[in-house]
């Protein structure tokens, strides 16, 4: 399985349609959430992602630290529905740590995560940092992973 790690810039046309969509048709569509999806962080993001004929199977996006947050960041995690419980989410937390690690020598990094995934991030040892609050009326907490190994 080949993971994708580009730049903004680096994205064919292509490649950016099909993530938008696929972020659009679960965050907007499937979660039934009507957001401004396009909030004008992709252009300063790392884009983690697999596809298979192009199709997005699986995606993040990376923000160094000071670019969201004060800390570095993964957001817009998305796994294709039908793709889902086999471990692809797992798989793209690891990759995007360990770039975010090795790569851009982060040591700390921030999720706003949903709060029923709190046990999934809980996983790769995430630690709840706030309260559960309301984001596009549904529940999240802010999560921050400390001490990333290198």
């Amino acid at each position: 399985m080949v993971w994708q790690l580009k730049t903004f810039e680096e994205l064919t046309n292509e490649q950016l349609y099909n993530i938008i969509k696929e972020r659009l048709n679960i965050f907007v569509v499937e979660q039934d959430c009507p957001y401004p999806e396009l909030d004008d962080l992709d252009q300063q993001s790392f884009h983690l992602f697999n596809e298979e004929e192009g199709e997005i199977k699986a995606y993040c996006r990376i923000l160094e630290a000071g670019v969201k947050y004060q800390e570095a960041s993964i957001g817009r995690v998305i796994v294709k529905e039908k793709y889902r419980r086999n471990g692809l989410a797992t798989q793209l937390l690891n990759n995007a740590i360990d770039f975010m690690s090795n790569g851009l020598n982060e040591t700390k990094i921030k999720i706003q995560a949903q709060d029923y995934l709190r046990d999934f991030y809980s996983s790769f040892g995430f630690q709840p940092i706030s309260e559960v609050y309301l984001e596009d009326g549904i529940p999240h907490v802010d999560m921050i992973l400390y001490g990333v190994e290198k």
